[in-house]
């Protein structure tokens, strides 16, 4: 029975995506920073639950301890948060935070369990970035330099580990029904407000590629990753993050950054 170890399970797609797996008859690690909140996965057969916060690099190390003394085969980089607004008001404790869980999380966490892998010979990083790692959009500049930077990581940590029989891959989420939107943090500036109701209005009247798909329907490309024994490092979920990836590829990188100009904040 193969087993996966899962960060940010509490909710939304990672709680989606260990309810997947545990039914596909997999052995789930699910962590969170407070399991003794969670009620639903607890359960579940062949479910454990672990304390986590990606932030705490010692927990980090004693997580993945236990974790790989279980025995893990895949591990799945999901805990994050939303960072929105202008830049000039974030404060410096926000873009820590944001950095530190979305990027720096990812990074200590896959090195924790790297001498694990390349000691089996085998094992696999998948991690959830976000289209937004591939496209940037307004008001996101934190965020998307985290999950580009995720992005980076995986594509360059992908040479070296591929040489033990290490896999590495991502997947690009688009719009995700979850609570993914009450978990961020958004930050307020009167000179952009204007801005920032034009580029929201376009997203709430649907005037954008942008389409909400459940978790369950992310969480079925990540299992399909998993399993699909492809050399492959992206995979895109989402009917809107094919959508906008394939529009970028179409029109290039300046056709797309004015496309994304004149559909938020002038047609």
């Amino acid at each position: 029975m193969s087993t996966i170890f899962i960060t940010g399970a509490s909710s939304g797609l990672g709680k989606a995506t260990a309810k997947l797996f545990a039914a596909k008859g997999w052995k789930v690690i699910a962590t969170m920073r407070r399991p003794e909140n969670e009620t639903e996965l607890t359960g579940l057969e062949n479910v454990t639950l672990l304390p986590l916060d990606v932030a705490d690099v010692n927990q980090i190390k004693e997580v993945a301890k236990k974790a790989t003394e279980m025995g893990v085969d895949i591990v799945l980089n999901n805990a994050g948060f939303g960072l929105g607004g202008p830049l000039e008001s974030y404060t410096n404790e926000q873009i820590l935070e944001q950095m530190n869980t979305n990027l720096l999380g990812v990074i200590r966490v896959t090195q924790a369990f790297v001498p694990y892998f390349r000691a089996r010979k085998s094992g696999m990083f998948l991690t959830t970035t976000s289209i937004g790692g591939i496209i940037a959009f307004p008001f996101y500049s934190v965020y998307s330099a985290t999950k580009w930077g995720v992005e980076g990581f995986c594509e360059s940590l992908s040479f070296e580990l591929n040489q033990f029989g290490i896999s590495v891959k991502t997947i690009s989420p688009g719009g995700i029904r979850s609570n993914f939107r009450g978990n961020q943090a958004l930050t307020k500036n009167d000179a952009y407000t204007p801005l920032v109701e034009q580029m929201t209005n376009k997203f709430m009247q649907g005037k954008t590629p942008t389409v909400v798909s459940e978790p369950e329907a992310i969480a079925a490309v990540i299992y399909e990753a998993a399993t699909d024994g492809k050399d492959q490092l992206r995979y895109q979920a989402g009917p809107d993050a094919v959508s906008y990836v394939s529009m970028r590829q179409r029109l290039g990188a300046e056709g797309f950054r004015h496309y994304l100009a004149e559909l938020f904040f002038h047609s």
